[in-house]
């Protein structure tokens, strides 16, 4: 095999998981005697050699972590999901994954978690733990690790959301708006309101310092979707006197949003400026403005936070990313400033 062999490898030719595969390599217990010879022998025909961190993450250790997740159909999530797999999995660890999409399946999820011993860590994914929920999971005495989002309880990794939110709104002041619209959205399903509290702060900062009124009719609130954006852009365009330009939360409601004003007959961004916050694949070949995140790097950053814990090694508690603002053609002075 070219290249430099990892366990995963191993693991898939023994026809094993990578859990069983680093026990194996490190002589634990639970591994039939027949599977350990055939890791080994297939671990020497690779030129395998554990590190010594691997070693000493198998031992003592279960092989398992669990990554809770609101949703798994968002682009956003699962960035964030597909880092942290990636790095956990090549670490000889099994990714258990729990979706809890609604009140019901984080109530009926946090409720049984102190039976699900098994896991070394949880990855909390995107959201805000609630205080009984954090009793829950301070009950199973194991690491907890948060990914994205702005529970800073955990040690995790995330973005500035308010510096976020301020490059975007500031882009629109730099080009002459003073008529700014914002689409800002919340996540009905979740108990904790989950809403990035730092992009709406960014909104008011950002017009406050410029020295603008808060309009509260140019600011509509809600759900995460881009049909409910789309629906939001139809409001403001309503407004006896609507605004020059658009700040969205996210890149999926800003396209939702440019939906509805070219349906109106409106150029952007000629007759309105529009900008989001993410990146999102899509922005690219839509010509979107936005404030890019790295997602998935804050996956892979976590996993590689949460290994360092594991392992007794030296690791930060909080460990913010930079965002940048990457200007394409859905924004431009408006045509009167």
């Amino acid at each position: 095999m070219a290249g430099r062999s990892s366990l995963a490898d191993i693991a898939r030719l023994a026809g094993v998981s990578l859990a069983t595969a680093s026990r194996a390599m490190s002589n634990s217990y639970g591994v039939a005697p027949a599977t350990r010879a055939r890791v080994l022998r297939i671990a020497e025909e690779l030129d395998y050699v554990v590190s010594p961190e691997a070693s000493r993450l198998a031992r003592g250790a279960v092989g398992r972590v669990a990554l809770v997740v609101p949703h798994v159909d968002r682009w956003f999530f699962g960035a964030v999901i597909g880092g942290l797999e990636a790095e956990l999995s090549d670490a000889g660890l099994d990714v258990l994954l729990y979706h809890v999409g609604d009140a019901d399946d984080r109530r009926d999820f946090f409720h049984r978690l102190p039976a699900r011993r098994k896991v070394d860590a949880v990855v909390v994914v995107a959201f805000e733990v609630a205080d009984a929920e954090r009793e829950r999971l301070e009950r199973m005495g194991v690491l907890v690790v948060a990914a994205g989002g702005q529970d800073e309880v955990y040690p995790g990794v995330r973005i500035d959301d308010r510096e976020a939110g301020r490059r975007a709104v500031d882009h629109l002041l730099f080009l002459g708006h003073r008529r700014i619209g914002m689409i800002s959205a919340v996540d009905p399903d979740q108990p904790v309101a989950a809403r990035p509290h730092g992009r709406d702060q960014a909104y008011h900062d950002a017009l406050r310092d410029a020295g603008l009124p808060i309009d509260d009719e140019l600011v509509v609130t809600i759900e995460w979707s881009g049909v409910a954006a789309a629906d939001a852009m139809a409001a403001l365009l309503s407004l006896r006197s609507p605004p020059t330009a658009v700040y969205c939360h996210s890149d999926e409601l800003a396209l939702g949003a440019i939906r509805t004003i070219r349906r109106a007959g409106l150029r952007v961004p000629e007759d309105l400026s529009v900008i989001g916050v993410d990146d999102h694949p899509l922005a690219e070949l839509t010509d979107l403005t936005t404030v890019a995140q790295p997602a998935r790097d804050q996956g892979v950053r976590a996993a590689h936070l949460l290994l360092a814990r594991l392992r007794g090694q030296g690791s930060p508690q909080h460990v913010v990313l930079p965002t940048r603002l990457v200007i394409r053609r859905s924004t431009a002075p408006p045509r009167e400033v």
